[in-house]
């Protein structure tokens, strides 16, 4: 009987590795974390190129846009200090308005007050 003893005894630690949970865990969360920061590294990174001026300026840009339906759309856009109102189709691009003087200063304008949503909601009933 010792002999099938001893076999008992051994077979399962010979069967199953010695397996280090807590150095596993640490691997895992250290690996997740590493890449999380890689995200927020790459995030940052495209937001700060973006951002970035092109030596002497940029000469042309988009002040606003409004969507007018589906495929038509008017943009404000500011080149070489003037203002232009461009009007966007399926037709085409159609300079609309320009804008002579220099480029005003923006003004701040106070956000617009949304009513309460019970307020809307009483308001479409009355429509119906």
């Amino acid at each position: 009987m010792s002999l099938l003893s001893s076999i008992a005894a051994h077979a399962p630690a010979a069967a199953m590795p010695d397996i280090n949970v807590t150095g596993e865990l640490l691997r895992v969360v250290l690996s997740l974390g590493a890449i999380v920061a890689l995200i927020f590294a790459a995030g940052w990174l495209t937001r700060r190129l973006q951002s970035r001026q092109v030596l002497g300026g940029r000469r042309l840009r988009c002040v606003e846009s409004l969507s007018i339906s589906a495929r038509e759309r008017v943009l404000l856009i500011e080149a070489d200090g003037k203002r232009l109102l461009v009007g966007v189709g399926a037709g085409g691009v159609r300079a609309l308005h320009v804008y002579e003087g220099s480029v005003p200063v923006e003004e701040v304008q106070a956000p617009a007050v949304v009513p309460p949503f019970a307020e809307l909601l009483s308001r479409l009933g009355r429509k119906s």
